[in-house]
């Protein structure tokens, strides 16, 4: 049962527009806070019944600084859950690591839930990072672009519903098909989380997204015009026209805390205004599509990051 929620005139108005020039999404805790399921369904709600066009998670299991170990919830458990309790909002990981996951047990999860919301779902995949999660989960970190290069296929064609059978290096299929077959009148839409130039070769021909995380451009919306220009050499490389990519990014919003998310020194600060300011420079930067990095991250920042969404969409 959802609460009716007061929201502010400039939010419903924003709601109801229908000819938005640049998606805006938020990402679901991670690791800042331990946030129970509860709390988090919450979020999803308020979210979508603010407006929001998409709801992120991201794929990982454990962070290890000194003595500090923090671990975030499994995403694709999450996701399945969130798209059960959420109507209209686009869902997805940001980014799945395809090396933690059998390429064929990915794709298989990754239909359901997208059956789940209802044809909501966008799969963003990378090659993960973080060692300490894979030595701990005991997954190999080693070579694992060409891992990440072989599972991409594989969970690219199963989703375009082909039968696989193939012996590659690092994985052997025997006529797998993902069934029930789909209702979407097209493959669950993929998106690239990497700028690096053999990711992108691997994946640009195939996705119908790329993201970059704000790091990439030191959460600097005047930054992000050379991250593109690096993207349209890359596409040019493989013959991808750059024009038909949906170009995102994350950004981190910074609404005032005591404990600054770690590396926050660049987080986007100050009143409501200046906010969506800084939203109208990276739409005008050339992306299509943000997502929200709050800062702290509770319903109360949800509320406020939808009102400056508002004061963005004008």
């Amino acid at each position: 049962m959802r609460i009716a929620i007061p929201w502010p005139k400039s939010v419903l108005q924003w709601a109801s527009n229908n000819h938005f020039t640049m998606k805006i999404g938020v990402q679901l805790p991670e690791v800042e806070r331990v946030v129970r399921w509860p709390e988090v369904r919450r979020m999803a709600v308020l979210a979508e019944d603010a407006g929001f066009d998409s709801l992120w998670v991201g794929d990982h299991y454990l962070y290890r600084d000194g003595s500090d170990e923090r671990g975030p919830w499994e995403a694709w458990t999450q996701l399945a859950a969130i798209a059960a309790v959420t109507s209209r909002i686009e869902i997805g990981p940001l980014v799945a690591s395809l090396p933690f996951h059998n390429p064929a047990v990915l794709a298989k999860m990754a239909s359901t839930v997208d059956e789940v919301a209802g044809g909501r779902l966008t799969l963003g995949v990378g090659s993960g990072w973080n060692t300490t999660e894979f030595d701990a989960m005991g997954l190999p970190f080693s070579r694992r672009v060409a891992r990440f290069e072989e599972s991409f296929g594989i969970v690219r064609r199963l989703l375009a519903g082909e039968t696989v059978t193939m012996s590659g290096e690092f994985y052997e299929l025997e006529q797998c098909v993902l069934l029930p077959v789909s209702q979407r009148d097209r493959p669950v839409p993929m998106m690239i989380g990497s700028m690096g130039p053999r990711m992108l070769d691997i994946t640009l021909a195939h996705v119908d997204a790329w993201n970059a995380w704000f790091a990439e451009f030191d959460n600097r919306p005047e930054l992000i015009a050379p991250v593109l220009q690096r993207l349209r050499h890359a596409c040019d490389r493989v013959g991808r026209d750059f024009a038909t990519l949906e170009k995102s990014v994350a950004l981190l919003l910074d609404f005032g805390t005591d404990e600054p998310r770690r590396g926050s020194h660049n987080a986007i600060t100050g009143s409501a205004a200046q906010m969506a300011q800084s939203l109208h420079a990276v739409a005008e930067a050339g992306i299509d599509h943000v997502q929200l990095v709050l800062d702290p991250i509770t319903e109360a920042t949800v509320t406020q990051a939808a009102e400056v969404a508002a004061l963005f969409r004008g």
